[in-house]
């Protein structure tokens, strides 16, 4: 049988250990919505000679 692997001290899994035992877990995260887009929005705004020339 194989020997087991000592863990090596870790800083950051003690201090996560400890706040969780003192504030306790925390929220799980929201689920983000993954409806897509629908089109773009335009970047620049239309000058004032295309929106004439569109209009004739």
């Amino acid at each position: 049988m194989a020997k087991r692997k000592k863990e090596e001290f870790s800083a950051t899994k003690a201090v996560k250990a400890n706040a969780r035992e003192r504030v306790g877990q925390p929220k799980p995260a929201r689920v983000v919505d993954d409806t897509p887009r629908t089109g773009r929005k335009v970047k620049h705004k239309e000058t004032l000679e295309r929106v004439i020339e569109q209009g004739e």
